[in-house]
Protein backbone atom coordinates (compact mmCIF):
# COMPACT_ATOMS: atom_id res chain seq x y z
CA UNK A 1 0.00 0.00 0.00
CA UNK A 2 1.07 3.44 -0.86
CA UNK A 3 0.23 6.51 1.60
CA UNK A 4 0.39 9.97 1.55
CA UNK A 5 2.36 11.91 4.15
CA UNK A 6 0.96 15.50 5.11
CA UNK A 7 3.64 17.30 6.59
CA UNK A 8 2.43 20.72 9.00
CA UNK A 9 0.16 22.27 6.31
CA UNK A 10 -0.63 24.76 9.67
CA UNK A 11 -1.65 28.26 9.46
CA UNK A 12 1.56 29.31 11.10
CA UNK A 13 3.42 28.07 8.47
CA UNK A 14 1.81 29.57 5.16
CA UNK A 15 2.07 33.32 4.38
CA UNK A 16 0.38 35.51 7.26
CA UNK A 17 1.38 32.95 9.75
CA UNK A 18 4.27 32.84 12.53
CA UNK A 19 6.89 30.82 10.53
CA UNK A 20 5.71 31.67 7.55
CA UNK A 21 7.06 29.60 4.69
CA UNK A 22 7.33 31.22 1.02
CA UNK A 23 4.75 30.37 -1.09
CA UNK A 24 3.50 28.00 1.33
CA UNK A 25 -0.18 27.95 0.90
CA UNK A 26 0.21 27.57 -3.35
CA UNK A 27 0.95 23.65 -2.22
CA UNK A 28 -3.08 23.28 -0.73
CA UNK A 29 -4.35 22.91 -4.18
CA UNK A 30 -2.08 20.43 -5.20
CA UNK A 31 -2.20 18.03 -2.28
CA UNK A 32 -6.09 18.19 -1.96
CA UNK A 33 -5.81 16.79 -6.01
CA UNK A 34 -3.33 14.18 -4.73
CA UNK A 35 -5.32 12.56 -1.71
CA UNK A 36 -7.72 10.80 -4.37
CA UNK A 37 -4.79 8.90 -5.70
CA UNK A 38 -3.95 7.21 -2.13
CA UNK A 39 -5.63 4.69 -0.44
CA UNK A 40 -4.30 6.41 2.88
CA UNK A 41 -3.57 9.46 4.02
CA UNK A 42 -1.80 10.76 6.97
CA UNK A 43 -0.89 14.14 8.49
CA UNK A 44 1.87 15.85 10.96
CA UNK A 45 1.16 18.77 13.20
CA UNK A 46 3.14 20.83 15.12
CA UNK A 47 1.94 21.20 18.68
CA UNK A 48 4.24 22.88 20.61
CA UNK A 49 3.02 23.97 24.23
CA UNK A 50 3.53 27.34 24.89
CA UNK A 51 7.13 28.18 25.75
CA UNK A 52 8.67 25.26 24.00
CA UNK A 53 12.63 25.59 24.25
CA UNK A 54 12.72 25.94 20.67
CA UNK A 55 10.99 29.46 21.24
CA UNK A 56 13.75 32.05 20.77
CA UNK A 57 11.63 34.04 23.53
CA UNK A 58 12.25 31.15 25.81
CA UNK A 59 15.73 32.61 25.51
CA UNK A 60 16.71 36.18 27.33
CA UNK A 61 19.30 37.41 24.59
CA UNK A 62 18.46 34.89 21.91
CA UNK A 63 17.18 36.01 18.47
CA UNK A 64 15.22 34.19 15.82
CA UNK A 65 17.34 31.95 14.08
CA UNK A 66 19.86 31.81 16.29
CA UNK A 67 21.66 28.38 16.61
CA UNK A 68 22.52 27.19 20.18
CA UNK A 69 23.12 23.86 21.53
CA UNK A 70 20.43 22.37 23.49
CA UNK A 71 20.44 19.44 25.72
CA UNK A 72 22.98 18.35 23.52
CA UNK A 73 21.00 18.62 20.14
CA UNK A 74 21.91 21.69 17.68
CA UNK A 75 18.86 23.52 17.59
CA UNK A 76 17.48 26.86 15.60
CA UNK A 77 15.63 29.02 17.39
CA UNK A 78 12.93 30.03 15.70
CA UNK A 79 9.90 32.34 16.69
CA UNK A 80 6.56 31.10 19.07
CA UNK A 81 4.91 29.36 16.70
CA UNK A 82 1.77 26.25 16.28
CA UNK A 83 1.19 26.70 20.16
CA UNK A 84 -1.22 24.06 21.09
CA UNK A 85 -5.16 25.25 20.58
CA UNK A 86 -3.99 28.00 18.81
CA UNK A 87 -5.22 29.36 15.56
CA UNK A 88 -1.88 28.85 13.98
CA UNK A 89 -0.97 25.83 15.10
CA UNK A 90 -4.75 24.35 13.48
CA UNK A 91 -4.75 22.91 9.85
CA UNK A 92 -4.73 25.22 7.59
CA UNK A 93 -8.71 25.49 6.81
CA UNK A 94 -8.30 25.30 2.62
CA UNK A 95 -7.34 21.36 3.09
CA UNK A 96 -9.38 19.05 2.58
CA UNK A 97 -9.41 16.88 5.91
CA UNK A 98 -11.90 14.39 4.63
CA UNK A 99 -9.38 11.84 3.47
CA UNK A 100 -7.32 11.83 6.52
CA UNK A 101 -7.18 9.36 8.42
CA UNK A 102 -5.11 9.80 11.11
CA UNK A 103 -3.27 13.11 12.36
CA UNK A 104 0.32 12.25 14.64
CA UNK A 105 1.50 15.49 17.06
CA UNK A 106 4.31 16.20 17.46
CA UNK A 107 7.22 18.76 19.29
CA UNK A 108 4.66 18.33 22.32
CA UNK A 109 7.84 18.04 25.16
CA UNK A 110 9.23 21.14 25.80
CA UNK A 111 12.39 20.73 25.98
CA UNK A 112 13.37 18.83 22.73
CA UNK A 113 11.98 20.11 19.17
CA UNK A 114 10.65 17.26 16.57
CA UNK A 115 10.97 17.99 12.90
CA UNK A 116 9.88 14.66 11.68
CA UNK A 117 6.62 13.12 11.66
CA UNK A 118 8.45 9.94 13.07
CA UNK A 119 10.49 10.89 16.01
CA UNK A 120 12.06 13.91 17.96
CA UNK A 121 15.03 15.56 16.85
CA UNK A 122 17.14 12.95 19.18
CA UNK A 123 14.97 9.85 18.20
CA UNK A 124 14.28 9.54 21.71
CA UNK A 125 10.60 9.14 21.39
CA UNK A 126 8.65 8.12 18.69
CA UNK A 127 5.17 9.23 17.50
CA UNK A 128 3.71 6.26 16.29
CA UNK A 129 4.20 6.56 12.85
CA UNK A 130 6.00 3.98 11.93
CA UNK A 131 3.88 1.43 13.91
CA UNK A 132 0.52 2.38 12.47
CA UNK A 133 2.08 2.43 8.62
CA UNK A 134 2.99 -0.76 8.85
CA UNK A 135 -0.28 -1.94 10.53
CA UNK A 136 -1.73 -0.79 7.85
CA UNK A 137 0.68 -2.57 5.34
CA UNK A 138 2.45 0.27 3.97
CA UNK A 139 5.34 -0.11 1.77
CA UNK A 140 5.51 3.57 0.07
CA UNK A 141 5.38 6.66 1.62
CA UNK A 142 4.73 10.13 -0.68
CA UNK A 143 5.67 13.41 1.35
CA UNK A 144 4.30 16.70 0.99
CA UNK A 145 4.11 19.28 2.99
CA UNK A 146 6.41 22.41 4.76
CA UNK A 147 8.65 23.31 5.35
CA UNK A 148 10.70 21.00 2.88
CA UNK A 149 14.15 22.31 4.40
CA UNK A 150 13.27 20.89 7.74
CA UNK A 151 10.31 18.85 8.53
CA UNK A 152 9.89 16.75 5.42
CA UNK A 153 13.71 16.77 5.10
CA UNK A 154 13.92 14.94 8.14
CA UNK A 155 10.49 13.02 7.82
CA UNK A 156 11.98 11.83 4.88
CA UNK A 157 14.98 10.63 6.33
CA UNK A 158 12.72 8.70 8.94
CA UNK A 159 10.68 6.85 6.35
CA UNK A 160 13.68 5.89 4.64
CA UNK A 161 15.65 4.73 8.01
CA UNK A 162 12.37 3.04 9.07
CA UNK A 163 12.61 0.64 5.23
CA UNK A 164 9.71 2.50 3.63
CA UNK A 165 10.12 3.72 -0.13
CA UNK A 166 10.42 7.33 -0.05
CA UNK A 167 9.20 9.63 -2.40
CA UNK A 168 9.19 13.27 -2.27
CA UNK A 169 6.73 15.53 -3.90
CA UNK A 170 8.73 18.58 -4.82
CA UNK A 171 6.36 20.71 -6.12
CA UNK A 172 4.10 19.71 -3.20
CA UNK A 173 6.54 21.20 -0.93
CA UNK A 174 7.61 24.98 0.33
CA UNK A 175 10.86 25.49 2.09
CA UNK A 176 12.06 28.02 4.36
CA UNK A 177 15.54 28.62 2.24
CA UNK A 178 15.68 28.10 -1.43
CA UNK A 179 19.85 26.62 -0.54
CA UNK A 180 18.17 24.50 2.01
CA UNK A 181 15.77 23.00 0.00
CA UNK A 182 18.27 22.07 -2.64
CA UNK A 183 20.90 20.87 -0.10
CA UNK A 184 18.11 18.39 1.34
CA UNK A 185 16.72 17.71 -2.05
CA UNK A 186 20.16 16.36 -3.11
CA UNK A 187 20.80 14.50 0.43
CA UNK A 188 17.16 12.90 -0.21
CA UNK A 189 17.84 11.53 -2.82
CA UNK A 190 21.59 10.56 -1.89
CA UNK A 191 20.08 8.50 0.74
CA UNK A 192 17.55 6.66 -1.65
CA UNK A 193 13.98 8.91 -2.02
CA UNK A 194 12.62 9.29 -5.21
CA UNK A 195 11.86 12.77 -6.27
CA UNK A 196 8.27 13.42 -7.87
CA UNK A 197 6.35 15.95 -9.26
CA UNK A 198 2.10 15.80 -8.29
CA UNK A 199 1.45 16.36 -12.04
CA UNK A 200 2.87 12.98 -12.87
CA UNK A 201 1.16 10.57 -10.48
CA UNK A 202 -2.36 12.87 -11.34
CA UNK A 203 -1.76 12.26 -14.53
CA UNK A 204 -0.55 8.74 -14.79
CA UNK A 205 -3.66 6.17 -13.26
CA UNK A 206 -0.68 3.81 -13.40
CA UNK A 207 1.47 5.83 -11.66
CA UNK A 208 0.47 4.64 -7.85
CA UNK A 209 -0.28 1.10 -8.86
CA UNK A 210 0.43 -1.33 -6.33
Amino acid sequence: MKALLLIDIQNDFVPGGRLAVPGGDAIIPLVNSLQTKFDLVVASQDWHPAGHLSFASSHPGRAPFEQIDLHGLPQTLWPDHCVQETPGAALHPALDTRRVEAIFRKGMAPDIDSYSAFFDNGHRKATGLTAYLRGRGVTDVYLAGLAGDFCVYFSALDALAAGFTTHVVTDATRAISDDGFRAALADMETKGAHLVLSSDLVADPGALLN
